[in-house]
């Protein structure tokens, strides 16, 4: 029998039931939002969720950041007795100052029914056997993964404590079918594999499940990671330690993520006006987390950028489109996942540079290992520098040096030094890349 989904207005009557709930549970237990209530002259009974877009404010992570610091360790947002929370995690601190979040098991066990859907979408079962590319501190996405996955009955593999090489045998040994890293890691997992002459044909890896950076939907590196690991399926996610697993990969569509609306309720707005953006145009993605009672996020402006995808003619409260996605399923879609942030943008001589253009252009064949680019404010104007480090395979590095900044004049109408480096240079990493800096 064809799976059958719920329909937009399905999905937005569940999303208002859930909303009216929540809202319910936060006045007056929780104080960041009692507060935010009181200053903004809101009540918390909402006729629509349009009503909601349009009254309630946004939630930004600078005042979220205040309130912890203000009232540490863990600040306000907290709608239970803190007794009650048994989970502590954090965020990455990759764009500011780290947030500590706690969860009680039953938002615990929300995320985990989150994370279901997106192994589900992924077409794993309880007969896969998983192995988790990374070491586990104290970010939410590795545990939420990793305990979903021990749900579903599938055999679970932790990678922590190993070095990427061990990793690797691990994954052979033990004939694991499915991976989870980031996807630089993943890259340089075969890296290590060309390196240390393991062979990956042995390899029963079919599935590589990834997050924690854009590069999961750009499609150059989505197929050098696909090449590197036999042929094996990249499945992109998306998610944060604030709002818990937003996103599975559209099942038809590689590189569209759709985000999880019987949990979420997202928005796409213009990043300076704030105003619902227009049909066709990218924006920052807002979030509503309907099901995290215990430490909530209404409105929160995430600062990543998203498209919806050319199914949805928009997507906002306002509008809803009775047309579903090539996978028959009506939850928003995203083209191309997360397309950066909104202070990943450089300005360069009038052109606007997201990092995942110049990702893409990089990843288009196999001829660069790794690679780190250097924007240099000092001067009147910014300007950009890339250092590349050639694949272990290519042996003509000036050919490789001209062959790019060739396509970033091209793509960008723009000269980009490039130059290259020894092998085992430039830094590797394992959770989210750091490859731009400043001079």
């Amino acid at each position: 029998m064809a799976d059958v989904f719920p329909t937009q207005s399905a999905i937005a009557s569940t999303q208002l039931s859930q909303l009216r709930k929540l809202l319910a549970a936060l006045e007056p237990a929780n104080r960041f939002y009692h507060q935010k209530f009181v200053a903004a002259g809101v009540t918390t009974e909402v006729a629509s969720l349009e009503d909601f877009a349009q009254r309630f404010p946004f939630t930004t992570k600078g005042e979220l950041v205040e309130d912890q610091l203000a009232h540490p360790p863990y600040g306000t947002n907290l709608t239970s007795p803190l007794g009650e929370y048994t989970r502590c995690h954090q965020t990455s601190g990759s764009s500011g100052t780290p947030l500590r979040w706690l969860d009680t098991p039953e938002s615990w066990e929300w995320m985990l029914n989150n994370w279901k859907q997106v192994y589900r979408a992924a077409g794993v079962t309880r007969s896969d056997r998983i192995f988790f590319a990374f070491s586990f501190g104290p970010f939410l996405g590795f545990w939420t993964a990793f305990e979903s996955a021990l749900s579903l009955g599938c055999l679970s593999l932790p990678g922590g404590g190993l070095s990427s090489g061990a990793r690797l045998r691990t994954i052979i040994d033990h004939g694991a079918t499915v991976l989870c890293c980031t996807p630089t890691y993943g890259n340089h997992l075969a890296e290590v594999a060309f390196d240390e002459k393991i062979d990956l044909s042995v390899c029963r890896i079919k599935t590589l499940i990834v997050a924690g950076e854009p590069g999961g939907s750009v499609a150059a590196n989505r197929n050098r990671l696909s090449e590197s690991w036999r042929g094996a399926r990249v499945v992109d996610h998306y998610g944060m330690t604030e709002v818990g697993p937003v996103t599975y990969e559209c099942p038809a569509r590689a590189g569209v993520l759709h985000v999880i609306e019987t949990s979420y309720h997202a928005e796409i707005i213009d990043a300076e006006t704030t105003q619902p953006v227009r049909p066709g145009k990218s924006g920052e993605l807002v979030l509503t987390t309907l099901g995290r009672t215990a430490s909530p996020l209404l409105r929160y402006r995430t600062g990543d950028l998203v498209k919806p995808a050319s199914h949805i003619t928009t997507h906002n409260a306002s509008t809803l489109n009775p047309q579903p996605c090539a996978c028959g399923r009506y939850d928003l879609a995203l083209e191309g996942g997360i397309l950066g942030r909104t202070d990943d943008m450089v300005v360069v001589r009038g052109v606007n540079i997201f990092p995942s253009a110049i990702e893409e252009i990089i990843r288009a064949s196999d001829a660069v290992a790794e690679y780190q680019v250097t924007v240099h404010s000092t001067q009147t104007l910014p300007e950009l520098s890339i250092q590349v480090e050639p694949s272990a395979n290519r042996e003509d590095s000036q050919a490789l040096v001209e062959q790019l900044e060739k396509k970033f004049q091209t793509a960008f109408s723009l000269r980009i030094h490039v130059s290259a480096v020894s092998r085992g240079t430039l830094p590797r990493f394992e959770m989210k890349a750091r490859r731009w800096v400043r001079a």
